[in-house]
């Protein structure tokens, strides 16, 4: 039996494996995302939750970190519920990474662990589902559960550099609301703490940088240190109209997500609480890979 498994291991989980100690062993989505990682020497076992159940040799552990998106547009989660069924003796605490979408739009004010949620996206809602199944099923297994509510990552290999080299129309900075987002490493390590403080079981953490600069300010800084044209800037009603549903949803609701308790319950300080900085790193650890 590994010591933790991660459940979705991509961008975070990959990064959150090669840190961890002791036996780990990944979930993920298909055979070639399962074979990459066990070239880096990561075990991995593939397993598509939409079509299937995890095999045997998944096996289970003590800690557990679920990773899985749910489908999209949907407004549950059954991946997470078929995981949670297929769990013969559930692991001792299993950490959840949400998102802060299942805040809904607060109209840019600032938002905390005691906001009630008030999705207005599909994957906000689906999210919120999820933590509330998550919640059910230690109750009644006796787990404990951390959930981490997650803003927007970023990181190396994870900067917007095609939608600004594309040249993909930004909000006017009069008109945008507050940003929320973390660097992976500062998630990682967010994660790496919940997993482990005995204070943590059963709480609810937002994640975040503290650095609530617009989604404009953040596309003009990276186009800026990565040497490109900014991107145009449109009003509200114009890039409703031009952006991807996607990257739309994103700028839909407005809203600046506390993350004192972050702060002060878990002691997770972000490295990277300044903008610039963590796209400075981002570009100098893979230089002008797309997003």
């Amino acid at each position: 039996m590994p010591d933790v498994l991660i459940a979705g291991c991509g961008y975070v989980g990959e990064r959150l494996a090669r840190v961890l100690r002791g036996d780990v062993r990944c979930l993920t989505g298909s055979s070639a995302s399962a074979d990459r990682l066990r070239s880096l020497d990561i075990d991995a076992v593939a397993c598509n939750l939409d079509t299937g159940l995890p095999p045997a040799e998944v096996g289970e552990a003590p800690l557990a970190y679920y990773m899985i998106p749910p489908p999209r547009e949907s407004a549950s989660d059954d991946r997470l519920r078929r995981w949670l069924g297929t769990l013969r003796s559930s692991p001792q605490r299993i950490v959840y990474l949400s998102t802060t979408a299942v805040y809904g739009d607060s109209g840019g004010a600032e938002v905390d662990e005691a906001t009630p949620p008030a999705p207005t996206q599909p994957r906000g809602r689906a999210r919120l589902d999820a933590e509330e199944a998550l919640m059910e099923h230690a109750r009644g297994r006796g787990s404990e559960w951390v959930i981490l509510r997650v803003p927007g990552i970023y990181g190396p290999g994870r900067l917007p550099l095609d939608r600004i080299a594309r040249r993909l129309p930004m909000l006017r900075e009069t008109e945008a609301g507050p940003g929320n987002r973390i660097h992976v490493t500062d998630l990682v390590q967010a994660c790496l703490v919940a997993g482990s403080k005995p204070e943590a079981a059963g709480r609810i953490y937002n994640v975040g940088d503290g650095d609530h600069s617009s989604t404009t300010i953040y596309l003009r800084t990276v186009a800026r240190l990565a040497g490109l044209p900014e991107p145009p800037e449109v009003e509200r009603a114009e890039a409703e109209k031009v952006l991807p549903p996607m990257a739309w949803s994103f700028l839909a609701d407005s809203r600046r997500v506390s993350t004192r308790r972050m702060r002060e319950e878990l002691g997770v300080i972000p490295r990277f609480h300044r903008l610039e900085d963590g796209i400075r790193e981002a570009l100098s650890s893979e230089p002008m890979k797309k997003a």
